[in-house]
């Protein structure tokens, strides 16, 4: 009755086939609440037919970022039902593979993370594989850490990182067995993405998944283990007398973060207390990232309320790390490609021995740096999982994202803990000699000249407008930017796509986003001679630079 009910109400464009599949996966779907949400837009037919079709227009790919998506009803988003089966699929894999040892499990605080977890773990016992489970929400850092410390065959961290408050995403890390000695710890890369995207697939129903027992809920060992491990980072002996003003952005890093500055020695940072709390719906932000504009304006007040030294900011995983410092009158946040550099360069005058490594999309500051210092040097694809896996003794990783990796043998991928703890002893150090982040900035552009870079996103709503956008950049390559020729067009299709156009001053790298439907343009200018002068320049040149780019792709 039901079936004949939907075809005399519904209009022509309402697919007979979509509506039998949509109510076979409401059968299948093991939530009430979901199963709910799914029938009321049956229930609403025709006028949600564009609904159901986009719910159902395929499965969330499982790709090298894991899963991430709305959480909603239907295989393209997230919810019970697709967790189920990216568990099934994952632990099948691990045990086709021959992987041994035990799955280590982490989650954020935002909606449905939680359950997401516990019903992986119970997915992992029904398999018969040992399940961990870390002892609450906490930082993507402290999974990392833990797939390492506890020898686990692979890890899943339940997080949606500084996306908007009704996505949530699945991201899967492998021990050292299956991702090697460089990989060890990191997140998956091809051909692993596709091997557990194909044993998803194979999953025939979410409701006939075996479940087991909830496993075991770890105690704080290992969250003291990461803290005292973050601390121990940095040099026993430096300087400690730093004011430090910070935000975890509703997330889940304050207590981590704060524990790991109290270990390392420094004052209690003063917290934003509107943002101290973990709360999924990210109140006082419009997007839960710190490179957003206004993100950081709470964290910036409280900074001049309490005359800090260092304003520092995490995103709500705290795997990135934001930094800002004082500046005339008010406070200017670093790029993350200032940051990068700063903590490359302090490392490396700390003697930490190793390969320093950045992406294409970052500035090449870091390059000219090494081959002046004679370090080892790499640019890898976008990407932390082959930011790490650049070299088995990487010394330090960053993307201009606001990631960085200052200690990867303890975590092999981006943490914001303990980037934090390594500009806070920079700042220490450097206040310690009457100096500061801006001091030592200008000193590195006197020497290398001014490497200044700025970003060009524009989000779509349809994301056949980024390959359009993609192809006129193709099909009419500038001749020019900023009045000089271009020497280079590097084109990395097939296999990536990305497009380079350099000038003997300037860089454009474009690529669409990895996690977010945006096409990113990275710009880059170089301005020798005073670095007071020069911003002011290089100010100008990055917004006809962002003219004229935006142009080319007809955006």
């Amino acid at each position: 009755m039901t079936r004949l009910c939907y075809q005399s109400l519904m209009a022509p464009q309402v697919d007979v086939d979509l509506i039998a599949r949509a109510e076979a996966w409401l059968a299948d779907d093991p939530d009430p609440v979901s199963r709910a949400e799914l029938r009321a837009v049956l229930d609403g037919l025709p006028g949600t037919a564009a609904e159901l079709s986009d719910r159902f227009s395929g499965p969330l790919t499982f790709g090298t970022a894991g899963l991430r998506g709305r959480l909603r009803a239907g295989p393209n988003g997230m919810n019970l039902a697709v967790v189920t089966r990216a568990a099934a699929g994952l632990i099948g894999w691990l045990a086709a593979q021959g992987g041994e040892g035990p799955l280590v499990i982490g989650y954020d605080a935002r909606h449905g993370s939680r359950q997401f977890a516990e019903r992986t773990a119970e997915v992992a016992t029904g398999a018969g594989r040992e399940a961990l489970l870390l002892p609450g929400p906490l930082p993507t850092p402290v999974l990392a850490y833990a797939v390492r410390a506890l020898g686990a065959v692979a890890g899943v961290m339940v997080t949606a990182s500084h996306n908007p408050p009704q996505d949530n995403g699945y991201k899967v890390y492998l021990g050292t067995g299956l991702g090697g000695p460089a990989g060890a710890g990191a997140q998956i890369v091809p051909p692993a993405d596709a091997g557990i995207e194909a044993a998803i697939r194979a999953v025939a129903s979410a409701d006939a998944v075996p479940l087991g027992g909830p496993g075991t809920v770890l105690g704080d060992e290992i969250l003291q283990g990461y803290v005292r491990s973050a601390a121990a980072v940095l040099s026993e002996d430096g300087p400690r007398d730093l004011a430090i003003a910070y935000t975890p952005m509703h997330g889940v890093g304050a207590s981590t973060t704060t524990a790991a500055f109290a270990a390392a020695g420094f004052p209690p940072p003063a917290v934003v207390a509107e943002q101290a709390e973990p709360d999924p719906e990210f109140p006082t932000v419009a997007f839960p990232n710190p490179e957003e504009p206004g993100a950081m304006d709470l964290l910036l007040a409280l900074a001049a309320d309490t005359g800090a030294d260092l304003a520092v900011a995490n995103d709500p995983d705290a795997d990135r790390c934001a930094v800002a410092i004082p500046a005339g009158d008010g406070w200017r946040p670093l790029r993350g490609d200032e940051l990068g550099v700063l903590l490359a360069d302090h490392l490396i005058r700390r003697g930490v021995p190793g390969l320093y490594a950045t992406t294409i999309v970052s500035s090449s500051l870091l390059g000219r740096l090494c081959a002046a210092r004679g370090v080892p040097y790499a640019e890898t694809l976008t990407g932390f999982k082959w930011i790490v896996r650049a070299a088995e003794d990487l010394a330090f990783g960053y993307e201009e994202a606001l990631g960085y990796c200052v200690a990867p043998a303890l975590v092999r991928d981006k943490d914001g803990v303990t980037a934090a703890l390594t500009v806070a002893e920079l700042a220490a150090g450097l206040k310690a000699e009457g100096r500061t982040l801006a001091n030592r900035l200008d000193e590195l552009a006197a020497e290398f000249g001014l490497h200044a870079t700025d970003q060009l996103s524009v989000r779509v709503d349809d994301l056949a407008e980024i390959g359009l956008a993609m192809s006129r950049a193709r099909s009419n390559p500038p001749v020019t930017l900023l009045g000089a020729p271009v020497t280079e067009v590097a084109d990395l299709l097939p296999e990536n796509d990305v497009l380079t156009f350099r000038t003997a001053t300037a860089r454009v790298v474009i690529r669409p986003s990895g996690t977010e439907p945006k096409l990113k343009a990275y710009l880059e200018v170089v301005v020798e001679g005073d670095p007071a002068t020069g911003r002011t320049r290089a100010a100008s040149d990055l917004k006809g630079l962002r003219t004229e780019i935006a142009a080319t792709l007809g955006v």
